[in-house]
């Protein structure tokens, strides 16, 4: 066999192999495969009109509840109250036809299941975390963050976290006192290590989870986890628990909701309730690592309520205002305004934000999808119109892979085909 030819079989098998696993197309969890809100979609239409995409399909049938979905290869994960039991659902992700149901406690759900190999993991309302199997969504194995952690809201909405899976390792959030942050066998469910409520986090906010989702930071050279709580922003040591830093000011008493941004050595965050945004720098110290403010921004600056904040290139774009939505563009280094802020918009109320492709689609509270350029420069609404159902407050986070929008309202879920060439 000839040298080349040996190469050029080499170079088929790894195409194929690369085909036959590639997970580009999917979002497996929470804001994507890194919880960033970014799809890496291209091919997307650019041209926008008051009218909406093709509809691809519609189902009605998954009952109430502000659930995201993920998708991962042929099937997609979400939840929803039936009969005020909470189910997760797996659909067929070609046509939504549904492909079996698995009860997680009761109430509307707010979780975005986690997809991780043949297992998918979700969070019902009042605390009830269950691992199932993605193929027919036979348990695996269940948790109760009240019984086995003692767990805790700072409020009363109910638990809303997605949780994360870092190799072997399941990272939650049930909020009690020796068991704010916990760390989980993925198989077995078995406990690794918990983190302890700190004790002199400061006054602002109140005890227990927040609604936000952990994400892993590399910081000052120590891979760490870090969650908005109740009473603001905690980093854990990823291998063993311990909290590294906390900081309080961000924290307010009602919801602590956005998931931060971590890039380097920094952390932001921002929330609503009259509070405002932070940029945080880590630094490794004698004792640890510390997180000194580089900025502080005042609620009239920048606050983000529930619809989170994308971090493309040195850039931050967000709605901005509690319960407003107004689009923002803020440089991430510096805190300074590059555009909005007073802006209305396509649509009013809340708005809940995704990247693909160059753009920005800002999910308003109203129905109303708006597509904007995402450009530092100046702001360029490239498009707007109005979802096919409005049940309720739309605040579920839009989901962009394989060429379609992914747009969850209550009990309907809606496909929209938004690729330049329809994909199947």
């Amino acid at each position: 066999m000839s040298f080349k030819f040996t190469i050029s079989i080499c170079l088929v098998l790894f195409v194929c192999f690369l085909e036959g696993n590639s997970k580009a197309e999917d979002w497996p969890a929470w804001r994507g495969p890194n919880r960033d809100g970014k799809s890496i979609e291209k091919g997307l239409r650019k041209e926008w009109t008051d009218q909406a995409p093709p509809m691809h399909w519609q189902i009605d049938n998954l009952g109430k509840g502000y659930s995201s979905v993920s998708i991962v290869g042929k099937r997609i994960f979400t939840m929803g109250n039936r009969n005020k039991n909470s189910f997760l659902i797996a659909l067929d992700r070609k046509t939504g036809k549904e492909l079996w149901a698995t009860k997680v406690g009761r109430g509307n759900p707010n979780c975005t299941p986690t997809v991780d190999g043949d297992r998918v993991y979700a969070l019902g309302r009042g605390g009830k975390f269950l691992c199932a199997n993605i193929k027919d969504g036979s348990v695996v194995w269940k948790k109760s963050f009240s019984s086995d952690f003692r767990g805790r809201m700072m409020s009363g909405w109910g638990y809303s976290e997605s949780p994360l899976v870092d190799g072997d390792k399941l990272i939650c959030t049930p909020g009690g006192t020796r068991s704010l942050i916990v760390a989980l066998n993925k198989k077995t469910g078995d406990t690794i290590w918990r983190a302890r409520q700190p004790a002199e986090i400061g006054n602002k906010g109140k005890n227990g989870a927040g609604y936000s989702s952990v994400v892993i930071s590399y910081g000052a050279g120590v891979k760490q986890y870090v969650q908005l709580t109740g009473r603001g922003l905690v980093s854990v040591n990823a291998k063993t628990g311990k909290v590294l830093w906390t900081y309080n000011r961000i924290a307010n008493g009602t919801a602590n909701i956005p998931t931060p941004i971590v890039k380097d050595d920094y952390v932001f965050c921002s929330t609503g309730y009259g509070t405002g945004a932070v940029l945080l720098k880590l630094s490794k110290t004698n004792s640890g690592i510390k997180a000194e403010e580089v900025y502080f921004l005042k609620s009239r600056q920048l606050q983000n309520h529930h619809g989170g904040m994308i971090l493309v290139g040195d850039y931050i774009y967000c709605g901005h205002g509690h319960n407003r939505g107004y689009p923002i563009c803020v440089e991430f280094k510096t805190g300074k305004i590059a555009w909005g802020g007073r802006v209305r918009g396509a649509g009013t109320g809340s708005a809940a934000v995704v990247y693909a492709d160059d753009m920005l689609f800002f999910r308003y509270q109203n129905g109303v999808m708006a597509i904007i350029a995402a450009n530092p420069k100046s702001y360029h609404l490239l498009g707007s119109f109005k979802l096919a159902t409005v049940h309720a407050e739309s605040w579920p986070h839009p989901v962009i892979a394989n060429g379609k929008l992914y747009l969850r309202d209550q009990q309907t879920l809606m496909c929209y085909d938004i690729a330049k060439i329809s994909k199947p």
